[in-house]
Formats: structure tokens, sequence, C-alpha cells
């Protein structure tokens, strides 16, 4: 398609922190190329509120390569906007045309609170990854590659779930505001690896409770998060953690058994 310009109608929610109440406000955008990223128009909206006096719109973003997660915008009614497996900061203008009205929310989830306008705090998810704890490692010389087997599906699959972002577009794509797909990809990458063995069954129980703490909703089973999900995660990492949990669940509880425990066929042994 060749290169043209166009105008815009751009529908923003502004929001002045966590505390206050948003709402939307419209502006109109001229000579928008359509080779421009989406954060780029914004960048030129940007300059031209501050140029009037007016405070810039708040959004979230970084390496503008596809690779933070940051630029978290819900555009449109999807995340990231129209194009698949795709963040905001890829999205290109020659998406829209001329005349167009575009309405950018951020994400909608208790669990992600607005900071401003279009920025969210996802330290939900930090702290679900802190809760896995640590993989133990032999700290001495590295090991020769070869010296550890691992099965090449494993290896992949390990691969694809450790390509997820955190980016959060699974938990705004599901109208329960689910975060099984995020936790899901992030136990897999390494449970599905030698090295993540030692603590396998208490990464996946602690990492659910911490989901559970942060008020994320439950898995519906509508797959809108992998649909969503710029790096294509599968949810068959769900159903891979469902039955790593539970397993990890009835062994703890094995686990847990006193060890003075009585046998009542043999009591009165």
């Amino acid at each position: 398609m060749d290169h043209y310009h166009m105008n815009l109608t751009l529908k923003v929610w502004r929001q002045k922190d966590s505390e206050t109440k948003g709402r939307f406000e419209t502006y109109e955008v001229k000579d928008i190329s359509s080779e421009m990223s989406f954060l780029e128009m914004f960048d030129v909206l940007n300059e031209r509120l501050v140029n009037e006096g007016k405070e810039p719109i708040t959004f979230d973003h970084d390496c503008r390569e596809g690779i933070c997660g940051a630029c978290s915008m819900y555009i449109d009614g999807r995340a990231h906007g129209p194009w698949q497996r795709n963040t905001v900061c890829q999205l290109h203008m020659r998406a829209y045309k001329d005349g167009d009205t575009i309405v950018v929310e951020p994400w909608r989830s208790a669990a992600f609170p607005v900071l401003k306008d279009l920025m969210v705090d996802r330290g939900a998810f930090d702290r679900i990854i802190q809760a896995g704890g640590y993989i133990s490692a032999n700290t001495g010389n590295a090991p020769d590659a070869n010296t550890i087997l691992i099965d090449r599906a494993d290896s992949d699959e390990a691969f694809d779930a450790a390509s997820c972002i955190g980016c959060g577009a699974c938990v705004a794509a599901c109208p329960n505001g689910s975060a099984m797909l995020f936790v899901s990809a992030k136990v897999s990458q390494l449970a599905l690896l030698p090295q993540g063995e030692p603590e396998k069954i208490s990464r996946v129980l602690n990492m659910v409770k911490q989901m559970d703490k942060e008020g994320f909703g439950n898995c519906g089973n509508i797959y809108n998060c992998e649909a969503e999900c710029p790096k294509g995660i599968s949810v068959e990492n769900i159903a891979r953690m469902n039955r790593q949990y539970l397993g990890a669940s009835l062994s703890s509880k094995i686990q847990e058994r006193p060890v003075n425990m009585v046998d009542p066929m043999n009591e009165r042994g």
C-alpha cells in the first residue's frame, strides 16, 4: 500500500491517578503518516499538547521493538490493537484510514490499577515471579552443554513459553481478568527443563497462591488470552500447569502428614 496521510479522532482515557475517577477526552490529530507507529502518533499528539500548555498523555513504553511488553494499550476493544501477534509499538498507522475514530484505554483489571492515563501498575506479575523463588544451580564452573540431555520437544516448548514478555494482554483480553496464561508460561519454561526440577512442586504452588492473592479472575476456557497474546503463547501451558498444580498439591499433602501419625489399624499393637 502506498504511503498516505490521514486525519483521525482519538478518544483517550485520562485519569490523574488510581484514586481519581477517569474519563475519555477527544483529540483531533491531523496529517498523520501511514508509516508512523501507533506510539509515534501519540508522540506527535503529546508534543502538540505540551506546546499548547496542556498535560501530555501518559503511556508506558521502553524498547519499542516488541520485546519489553510495556506498551499496554486497549485499542478499539482489543489488547494491542487490531493486528494479530503484535504489540502497540509494532502497530503502524496504515492499519487505519482517514477519518477513523480510535478509542484508547488502559488495561482493565483490578489487579492492574491505573497509575495515570494509559499506564497501569503491573507489579502483580513481578510478585508472582518472585513467589516462584529461585532455581538451584551449581555455582562452580559452567558444565558442558552436552552433559545435560534435554528432549528436543521439551526444549522447544520451554522456549515457546519463555517468549512471554509479561505484557498483560492475556489479562486484558480475558472477561474474567485471568492471569493463567502468563503464570502457566512462567511455570512451564522452568518445569519442562531439568534445571527447574528441584523446586518444581513449591514453584507452582507458590505462584498460583500469589496469583490468587493478587485478585486475578479464574480461567473461563474462552481462549481470548491465546488469541490476543503478541507472542502466541499456547493455552496448552494452562493445561500443563493445572496438571502440575494438582500433582504438587497431592504431593505436598502427603509430605505434610506428621511422621508420628498412628495407624488406626495397629494402634493396639
